[in-house]
C-alpha cells in the first residue's frame, strides 16, 4: 500500500481492487462503530455501481456492524426505468447490501416517480431531516460524483436533490460497466444528490478501482478544483479518503 495527501484528501493505493475494498470496508466499519458509540443511530449514503462491489461485499461480511442502528440512503437513480430493472440503483443496492443486512431503515429514491421534480423535493426533505454521517462513494469516468456530470455539477448548488440530463461519457460508462448492452438502452435522465449535499457529510469514503477511472483519478488529484472534474472537490474536505487500486492509480 502507498499513501499520500493532496490538499486535504488522503489517498491510499493498493495492489488490487480486492485489497482496496477490504481496506475501505475496515475503515468504514471502524467509523460506524465510533459514531454509534456517540449516538443511537446514524445515516449513511451509498453509491450504486460495479466499482463498489468489493467494498460492499466486505461490509456485508462484517458481522460486527450494528446495521440495525443505521439508516441507509442512495445518491442517485435513473428516470424512466422499470421498477424491477436490475440496473436501477435502488435495485442494485438491494441486491448488494440493502437486502442483505438488517438496516434500521432503507430509504429509496422512487424510480417510478412520474414527477421527478416532486420526487427530488421529497427525497431532499428526507435528507435534510436526517443529516448524513457517512458517504460511501465512487468517481465516474468523467469525474462525476453521483450523477453530477461536469456540465450539470455546481459546487454552490442550492438544491439537495435534482433531476439532471446525463452526458455521453456518463451514459457510455454504464455500457462499459456491463450494466447495459448498448448506449441506446441507457436512460438519458436521472435524479441525483447535488455536490454540496454529498460533501456536507462529515465522513467521505471514496472507492475507485479500474483502468477506466485512471484519467478521472488523475484529474481529481492533479487538476484544478472546479466543476470540470466534480470529484476534485474532495480535496477541499476534511475527513475525505480516496481508495485506489493498481489500475485506477496508473497515471499518478
Amino acid at each position: 500500500m502507498k499513501t499520500f495527501v493532496k490538499d486535504k484528501l488522503e489517498v491510499e493505493i493498493f495492489e488490487n481492487r480486492t485489497l482496496m475494498g477490504e481496506a475501505a470496508a475496515k475503515d468504514i466499519s471502524a467509523k460506524i462503530k465510533e459514531l454509534l458509540a456517540e449516538k443511537q443511530e446514524i445515516n449513511m449514503i451509498f453509491a450504486a455501481a460495479p466499482s463498489q462491489n468489493d467494498v460492499l461485499k466486505a461490509l456485508v461480511e462484517d458481522e460486527t456492524i450494528e446495521w440495525n442502528r443505521v439508516n441507509a440512503y442512495h445518491m442517485d437513480e435513473y428516470i424512466g426505468l422499470d421498477k424491477n430493472a436490475p440496473q436501477g440503483f435502488g435495485n442494485f443496492l438491494k441486491a448488494h447490501i440493502f437486502g442483505l443486512v438488517p438496516f434500521k431503515s432503507v430509504n429509496y429514491i422512487d424510480i417510478t416517480a412520474s414527477n421527478p421534480e416532486k420526487e427530488a423535493e421529497r427525497y431532499g426533505e428526507l435528507l435534510k431531516a436526517n443529516p448524513t454521517d457517512i458517504v460511501v462513494m465512487g468517481i465516474g469516468e468523467n469525474g462525476h460524483i453521483a450523477f453530477n456530470d461536469p456540465d450539470v455539477a455546481d459546487f454552490n448548488d442550492k438544491r439537495v436533490v435534482k433531476p439532471v440530463k446525463l452526458d455521453e461519457i456518463c451514459r457510455n460508462q454504464q455500457v462499459n460497466d456491463g450494466c447495459f448492452k448498448t448506449i441506446d438502452e441507457v436512460p438519458t435522465h436521472a435524479m441525483t444528490l447535488t455536490v454540496p449535499t454529498l460533501v456536507a457529510a462529515p465522513w467521505l469514503f471514496c472507492i475507485v478501482p479500474a483502468a477506466t477511472k485512471a484519467k478521472a483519478v488523475y484529474e481529481t488529484i492533479n487538476g484544478s478544483i472546479d466543476e470540470h472534474c466534480p470529484a476534485s472537490i474532495l480535496r477541499t474536505r476534511d475527513n475525505a479518503k480516496l481508495y485506489l487500486d493498481d489500475k485506477s492509480s496508473a497515471l499518478l
